[in-house]
């Protein structure tokens, strides 16, 4: 009894030291913050406003969590927490009961370079999702609405870009995995758009939008040595070159990625062959959902005129610009598959003889580790954990317990910092998540593309482009012009003295540090 519960515990056991070997140094004290991932002390409890509700409900989540716990252990504890629910839910999908093929996909869901890329990004509310998947998808295939609700919470926490994920995976496999047949999609469905409510009805009243030219900034790219076709294969491809692991475009780690995504995928494809249509379920619609994701990803690499054009009709189609991020669905039947694979090169002879496939079981197991070693440790020392300077909580304080109402400008403008107290990584603008009141920021995307030329996307808070276009049209005053756009507070991190102050003539300085000017109009 004792062994069956160790065999059972193994794949969430397995899964939490792949988590703990990659976060490393970004759990020590203070924050990890890189790119999309800012967690701030003491967040305000509000509703995003202003472009697109890309952090709905997932900043409101955890502003919640962290009036029980610090807001350092809720950004940990989510952290680790993506880690074995995603691996405990690939080990749960494989079928049979055998342990070596549990344990291997639960390694290869919670180590890979989908997850990498993803987590260098910062994209913590989207892994929310696709940590959740496996359990989305057996759900699915279970039928249930209920059922199905439950297991979509980590989707619908992180937000849109989670829900869409697992909304691409979920209808085909309730369509073709469930008796209920006709009445199994539609019930997912209905459970997809409720849960999908808190950002939908936001992003439909944001006015926000969406410029087909981001289909050139976000279209899967080649990060090796075997195309974008072989990038998105073995799982990367993502658009932006500062999320790949160190090391991983190396010939032997791509190929030997390579080789063991198409093996996987092999034997995902004969898996419906090889056991009881009832043990899965969810194959077909799991095959469905992957072969989609991934011609998402390619017509933004290889026809990005049809996504423009999609785009250009209706801007809801934004979000199909990253591509690479549909590729969630293959993630899964990889993982599954690779378990299923290590799981027959791991069977005991006929004799009953175990000793003898102790090593392939074990270096089946660590395989994905193996093909992506440098991902250890904060992907070599890229994911680390820092304390926000006093300034910055100093003036959270003044701005918070100002009752006028009024919003707040954030200065440079521009939407990515890069601190010397963050160790010079980039993250987006603390100031969007520090304060209880509308913040105003340059949401425009700069990307740089092939042969040093860079691509300017524009930002989707319309106020913030007209106000945008007033700070770079010379250097006359903006008192007024801030004033009557309803700011009250005009932040400037980098005390960039020689630049903006001398254009906010009447200014009143709320707060003067080191590192941030804080001044009221």
């Amino acid at each position: 009894m004792r062994a069956h519960r160790l065999a059972r515990l193994a794949p969430g056991l397995a899964a939490l030291v792949a988590g703990l070997l990659v976060l490393g140094p970004a759990l020590g004290p203070g924050f990890v913050l890189r790119y999309d991932m800012v967690f701030v002390p003491e967040p305000p409890v509000t509703w995003s406003t202003g472009g697109f509700p890309r952090a709905v409900p997932s900043d409101l989540v955890v502003a919640l969590l962290a009036h029980v716990l610090p807001a350092p252990a809720v950004q940990k504890l989510i952290l680790v927490g993506i880690f074995v629910l995603a691996g405990c839910g690939a080990a749960a999908l494989v079928p049979g009961n055998r342990v070596i093929p549990r344990l291997a996909a639960a390694v290869f869901y919670a180590w890979n370079a989908y997850l990498a890329q993803r987590l260098l990004l910062g994209q913590w509310a989207l892994l929310l999702g696709f940590a959740g998947l496996p359990w989305a998808v057996r759900a699915a295939a279970r039928g249930g609405p209920w059922r199905l609700a439950l297991a979509l919470i980590p989707a619908a926490v992180g937000g849109f870009q989670a829900m869409l994920v697992s909304a691409l995976a979920v209808l085909p496999v309730a369509a073709t995995g469930s008796s209920r047949r006709f009445r199994a999609p539609l019930e997912a469905l209905a459970v997809l758009a409720v849960l999908s409510l808190p950002w939908a009805v936001p992003a439909s009243l944001s006015h926000a939008v969406t410029d087909p030219a981001g289909v050139d900034a976000f279209a899967a790219r080649a990060d090796g040595p075997f195309g974008t076709l072989g990038s998105l294969l073995s799982l990367g491809g993502i658009w932006n070159a500062q999320a790949d692991v160190p090391g991983q475009a190396a010939w032997v780690l791509a190929g030997a990625r390579l080789l063991v995504a198409v093996t996987a995928i092999l034997a995902f494809v004969r898996l419906p062959r090889t056991a009881d249509d009832a043990g899965v379920p969810y194959g077909k619609g799991l095959l469905i959902a992957a072969s989609a994701g991934l011609a998402i990803a390619l017509a933004g690499a290889y026809a990005p005129g049809v996504l423009k054009g999609m785009i250009g009709l209706w801007p809801g189609f934004g979000p199909l610009r990253d591509g690479q991020l549909y590729i969630a669905p293959l993630v899964l039947v990889q993982a599954v598959g690779f378990g299923m694979l290590a799981g027959r090169f791991s069977r005991p002879d006929a004799a009953g003889r175990r000793a003898a496939v102790f090593v392939p079981a074990v270096v089946g197991v660590l395989l994905p580790v193996l093909v992506l070693p440098t991902l250890a440790w904060g992907a070599s020392g890229r994911l680390a954990a820092v304390e926000y300077p006093d300034d910055w909580r100093r003036v959270q304080e003044i701005v918070n317990g100002d009752p006028r109402p009024g919003a707040l400008i954030s200065l440079p403008w521009g939407a990515h910092r890069a601190f010397p107290w963050n160790g010079g990584r980039v993250i987006l603008d603390p100031a969007t998540k520090l304060f209880a009141r509308r913040v105003i920021w340059d949401d425009t995307l700069l990307v740089g593309l092939a042969g040093g030329r860079l691509l300017r996307v524009p930002g989707e808070d319309l106020l913030g482009r007209r106000i945008g276009v007033a700070i770079g049209a010379g250097g006359g005053p903006l008192t007024s012009i801030l004033r009557a756009a309803g700011i009250r507070y005009v932040l400037i991190a980098g005390r960039d003295d020689n630049v903006f102050p001398s254009r906010l003539p009447g200014a009143i300085p709320a707060f003067v540090g080191a590192e941030v000017l804080l001044l009221r109009l």
